[in-house]
Order: C-alpha cells, then structure tokens, then sequence
C-alpha cells in the first residue's frame, strides 16, 4: 500500500513502514502527514497477515526532524495550538497502543515530534553514525515537547536524565542515546534495517524488551520514589531560574508538564502537556525565537553574493599566528572540517603552545566522548607548526590571526602571497581594520577577505565574513562555505571599519564607561544588562575581550567616526597598569586560575572615581540599549548588513543580544521609531551630541515605518 509519504510491504509476517516525504529535503510531522500515518495504521491493523511492524525512514540521512515548524506559525490563539497538539498526541498515543508491536530504526536526525513518535514505539535501534542525533529542542523555540515528549521520557529513562535533555532543549549523539536507554540498540548504519526487521521479528513471537533505568541505586532514590523526585524537581526549577532570569517562560512550563505527569497519570499529563503547549505557542518570546530560527536556516543558503559562483574546496588551511585566536581558529578547523592545518608564528616555542592550545579543543571533545579515541588521534595528526612558511606551498586557505596592526598584517599578507599558490584565498581575522586597506598591498586583492571570528572561537557561533571592493565573488563563496564547515553562522558584511559587531557594540562598551565615571558600580552595571537579558555584562565582556584588544577597537572606531565614538577614558589606564582581563588574572576582575572572582577595589584608584549609586537603573539601561540600537540603525542605513535580519542574527550570535527580544533591528520595531527618536532626543539634550537620534531613525518615525515591514 502506498501513501503520499508512507508507503510499506509485507515480508515475512512483518510490515516494513517506510516513511519519504516526496519533494521534500527532511521528513517532518505535519497535517497532511498526520492523516497518512492514521490511513496506514489502520490498514496494518486491519491486515491480518501483519504480525509486527518495522518502521524506517526513506531519506538519506534523515529519520524525521520534527513538526512543520511552518504550520505552527500559522496558529493565532492557545485554543488553536491546544487542539494542533491534541491531534498529535492522539495519534501517537494509538501507535502506543498499537496492538501489533512496532519496531523503529533511526539513522539522522530523530527530534523534536520525530523522537515523541520514536518513544510511543515498542522498540528502538539507531545507527552509529555522527549524523544521527536524537533530541526534543522545543524549548529552544520558546515551546515544550507536547505530542508525548514530556511524559513518555521521563518514565522511560527516569526523570533527571529527561529533565536534563527537556529543559535545555538537548540533543544527543546515538550513543549518548543509547548510554541513557532511550534507544534499545546500537548498530552500524548497514544493518540497521536487518536488526529492526529481526527485533520486529522477536516481538511478533512474543518476546519483550526488559528495560532497566540507568543510575543503579542514586537513580532509584532521586527518580524511584516521590521524596527524591521532588528533589530533583526543586534543583531544576533553581537551575531554569539561574539560567533563563525568568526570561523564557518554556523550561518552566516543561518542567510543570513532566512533574504534573508523573504525579497524576499519563493521560492527565498529555491534556497538560497540551494546555501549556497552547498558552506558550501564542507567546511574543515563541514568536521571536522562532523568527531566530527561520533566520538561521535562510542565511544556511545565503551566500552573500548575487549568483553565488561554487566555493574552491578547502583541504589545507594555513594559519598565520599562534596565539588565543589563531590557536581557536587551528583546532576549530581540525575538529569541524577535518582540514590538515599548519601553523606559523615567529618562533618556535610560541608554535608549540598553538599547537597545545589547539589540541585542548580536540582532547575536551575526546573527554566528552564527542570524539573516539581513533578520531582524537587521526584529528590530532592533522595539526603542525613551524617557524616558516614551509608547508605553506599547498593552503587552500590562509587565516591570518596575528596582532591588530595593519602594518603588521600587510607585512604577513606579502609573506603569504609569496609562499602560497596564486588560487589560494587569503583571510584576515581582523576586528576593525577595514580589509580594503589591509588589500592595497596585495598581489592579488581579489583572493582577499576578511573572516572576523569571535573569541573564544571554539563556542562562538558567528563569523563575520567581509569582502572587500575588490574581492572575486568566488572567494567570498569560498570563506562562507568554510565557516560554515567550522560549525558557524556566517554573515556577509560590508568593509567599513569595525564591520557589524563591532560598529554597534562600542558605542555600548563606551557607554558603560561614561556610567562607571559616573559612579554606577562595576558589578551594578554588569547585573543591569544581564537582568536585560544579555549572558554578561558589558564589564564582563570587556574583561573576557582583553582590554589591550577593546582599546586597538577603541582607537580604530573613533578615528573612523570621530568625537561619537569618542572612548572613555577610564579604559586606557587599565591596559597602562596590565590590567588586561582574564587572559591576565587581572582586569576589572580578579581571576584565579581561570575562575571570575570579585571586583578589584583598585580598579577604582586607576578610573578616578568611586562608587556613589550613579545615575538610577532605568536610566542606565536605557543609555546602554540606545547607545547600541541607534548606531544599529544608522549601520543599517549605510549598508553594513544587507538586510535586518543578519544584523538581528549577527548580534543575537556574536555577543549574545537577548534572543527573547529578537535582536537590536526587531527590538527597536517593538519600542517604535517614534519613542526612540524621543528618547534620544531627551538624552542628546543632557548628555551630548553622542545620543543624536540618527536619520534612519527620524525618517521611521516621520513616515511610521519599521525595519520589519
């Protein structure tokens, strides 16, 4: 019998189940695809030839990769998501129910809906292979699991483990999967269909799979019995609230929907599964996390140049400097692309630590089982240094990551010309210095381009990626399509100093400058904007930067910008003093041994100020925001992104922009171009020209429009 996306043939008393959803890339849970399972599972039931059942995907390297996310954009009341979900959790509920029993195989992406459905089946084999991942990341679309994800994990695999992947919208490796006892078997992707067709086989004949939950006895005294299990509910709740500020209303409601389940029954925990499902999906903080998430997977096929030419493959990456950045860039490449990488720096011990610092990248992901001992050691060999260019001769691709100077970096750009093929592309992770410059002393200008990385660079998921005028369209496919290989979202930005990130983060850093000399505390102004919703404060964040690195920023931007971009100046007496932030024990912080302490009290002594309460919270706040959102918009006008949403996702991923407010560009839309203007209006007057509204914003506000139409 055939469907429109299943289809299945009976062999040997056992139906095998194929799921392909013709014309598209994944298989995803939708209504149309909801009314075909219902049409084959009854006919499987009806047929009395079929014993048991097999299911397997038709794609590739996809089982089923969730809901039509498409679909849920559409529902425009709670009452409308509750019933969405209903539907779901009922046909699911009949696959558990399902008197023939059902085997699944997994090979690729098992998430979200498709992991529900893989639960409500009777057995589960997944393939060993990296591609093949199993996970519920609703939370990270600001809803929860509700066809079944918040009831069926936990009562299989306890409620800590389930906690533990439901409310930070996790997703594992196969093996992990199978660890933790949500799959029942592991095998290599080429038996997967012969051991589901033998496990469906067993079942038919009568056999069951025993379960045992992981943990031993800790497990049974947190998970087994309602005194522990409180427990562990109570120390998740702390930690949601730790982690979300109260700002993402979802890993609570998940964390109700599974505590609500496992103390009043199954078929109460779908209904409230469902119920908070319906109140979370019409929620503004859903709809921005949602719009982040179409965002990312648009800017995936988005090369940043009209009729993008293919990319040149990149097998050899050199990289030009071995310290905190071009170590990151080294194992990040090795570890993501599984490129052979050489490094170059002036001596050799310098090397030698690059190639250590590397290495820790690839040795954290061996420690964290996200790498077999055969692959740390085949990755490992792809990493070498030297003190020349030898090696060289062969690079596809050179990163230059050396100190922010821009005779510094032509001088490296001669030296690599020379010791590298004419079609080799040549990268500057530069911060500010506009690639244009850097390209007056090149060769071959149109094999230049600037790949902005963000530090550390192994966490970090944005690169910026900046041609210059004179950059060939194939090269900036080249350094997009490599990006992306090294696991980032890559932005195509306009050459101008300070490029995006930058350009809209300094007039903030220099904003909470001006508020420390005014006397707001150090730690007041770095709790304010976390409050806000950024991961830390500006303080923080200049500490985590280095300052020697943010004044090279400072210099740079207010010599392109003038007095608007004029830095504070109680910034430059910390660098005078070494006071450099966390890569040296020392900066507004004390670190030991790596770990943030408190404020340095004599930090106060080198900005010459103490603190005295400074202007009020709300004030500070505001300066900050607008500081970032009119520069943000005036960045616009110019160009500097090609539309709102990669200046949104630029900022959402390049300094952690509170995803809940949908970015800078999407922010400013939510408080209106006339408030803004005012606001600024109100500040310039007091402050200075700095807070000047700028004309993108005066003209919104003349004609009532939005960066978001």
């Amino acid at each position: 019998m055939a469907g429109s996306a299943l289809s299945w043939e009976l062999a040997d008393g056992i139906a095998v189940v194929t799921l392909d959803m013709k014309g598209e890339a994944v298989n995803k849970i939708s209504r149309a695809a909801k009314a075909d399972f219902l049409a084959t599972f009854e006919s499987l039931e009806r047929e009395g030839a079929v014993r048991a059942v097999a299911f397997l995907s038709g794609k590739p390297d996809n089982f089923i990769a969730g809901a039509d996310i498409e679909e849920f954009v559409a529902l425009s009341s709670a009452a409308e998501a509750e019933r969405l979900v209903a539907d779901g959790q009922e046909l699911l509920e009949r696959v558990a129910r399902f008197p023939k029993p059902i085997a699944v195989g997994i090979h690729g992406a098992c998430l979200g809906g498709g992991l529900e459905f893989a639960l409500a089946c009777h057995y589960r084999v997944a393939s060993d292979h990296p591609k093949t991942q199993l996970g519920l990341p609703e939370v990270q679309l600001g809803i929860l699991p509700a066809a079944g994800g918040c009831q069926r994990l936990p009562r299989l695999i306890g409620a800590r483990a389930a906690l533990d992947i439901i409310l930070a919208g996790k997703v594992e490796r196969a093996q992990k999967a199978f660890r933790l006892g949500i799959v029942d078997e592991l095998v290599h992707p080429a038996l997967l269909r012969d051991i589901t067709l033998a496990a469906a086989q067993r079942m038919a004949g009568g056999w069951r799979p025993k379960r045992k939950r992981s943990g031993g006895f800790a497990g049974w005294l947190l998970d087994g019995n309602p005194l522990g299990r409180r427990l562990v509910f109570r120390a998740a709740r702390k930690q949601v609230l730790k982690q979300t500020k109260g700002n993402y209303p979802a890993p609570l409601a998940a964390l109700e929907a599974v505590e609500y389940g496992l103390a009043h029954g199954l078929a109460r925990g779908l209904k409230r599964e469902a119920q908070l499902f319906g109140q979370l999906a019409v929620t503004d903080v859903s709809r921005k996390l949602v719009q982040i998430f179409f965002a990312t997977s648009q800017l995936k096929k988005d090369f940043g140049v009209p009729n993008p030419p293919a990319p040149a493959e990149v097998r050899r990456l050199g990289v030009v400097g071995s310290g905190f950045m071009g170590s990151g860039i080294a194992g990040t490449a090795v570890v993501q692309a599984g490129v052979d990488v050489r490094m170059k720096d002036a001596d050799l011990p310098r090397v030698a630590k690059g190639l250590a610092a590397a290495r820790e990248i690839l040795d954290e992901r061996l420690q964290r089982r996200r790498l077999t001992k055969y692959e740390h050691a085949r990755l490992v060999a792809l990493l070498s240094g030297a003190d020349t260019y030898a090696g060289f001769g062969r690079a596809d691709l050179v990163i230059e990551a050396v100190f922010e100077d821009l005779a510094v970096k032509r001088q490296v750009l001669g030296e690599v010309e020379a010791a590298t093929p004419e079609r080799a592309v040549f990268a500057s992770n530069t911060s500010t210095i506009p690639i244009g410059r850097i390209a007056e002393a090149a060769r071959r200008p149109e094999q230049m381009i600037g790949m902005h990385f963000f530090s550390p660079v192994a966490r970090m998921p944005l690169l910026e990626v900046i041609p210059s005028a004179r950059t060939a369209p194939g090269v900036v496919t080249t350094a997009v399509a490599f990006g992306r290989r090294m696991g980032k979202t890559a932005i195509v930005v306009k050459d101008s100093p300070g490029f995006w990130v930058n350009r809209i983060l300094t007039p903030y850093m220099n904003e909470a400058g001006h508020l420390l000399a005014e006397g707001t505390a150090i730690e007041e102004l770095d709790d304010l904007m976390v409050q806000f919703g950024f991961p830390v404060g500006p303080i923080t964040l200049l500490d985590e930067v280095g300052m020697d690195v943010a004044e090279k920023v400072a210099g740079v931007m207010y010599e392109a910008f003038g007095d608007r971009f004029a830095p504070s100046p109680a910034f430059a007496e910390l660098v005078k003093a070494g006071r450099l932030g966390r890569k040296a024990g020392k900066g507004f912080y004390t670190y030991v041994r790596g770990k943030k302490g408190g404020v340095d009290a004599a930090v106060y002594q080198l900005i010459g100020t103490q603190p005295n309460g400074g202007p009020r919270p709300a004030e500070a706040i505001q300066r900050l925001v607008l500081a970032m959102l009119n520069e943000a918009a005036r960045a616009v006008g110019e160009g500097i992104v090609a539309r709102p949403r990669d200046g949104d996702i630029a900022a959402v991923f390049g300094f952690g922009f509170p995803p809940f407010r949908g970015g800078p560009l999407r922010h400013a839309d939510d408080l209106g171009a006339q408030r803004l203007v005012e606001e600024l209006e109100r500040l310039a007057e007091r402050l200075g020209p700095r807070f000047a509204p700028c004309e993108v914003l005066q003209e919104q506000a003349r004609h009532n429009t939005k960066f978001y139409p």
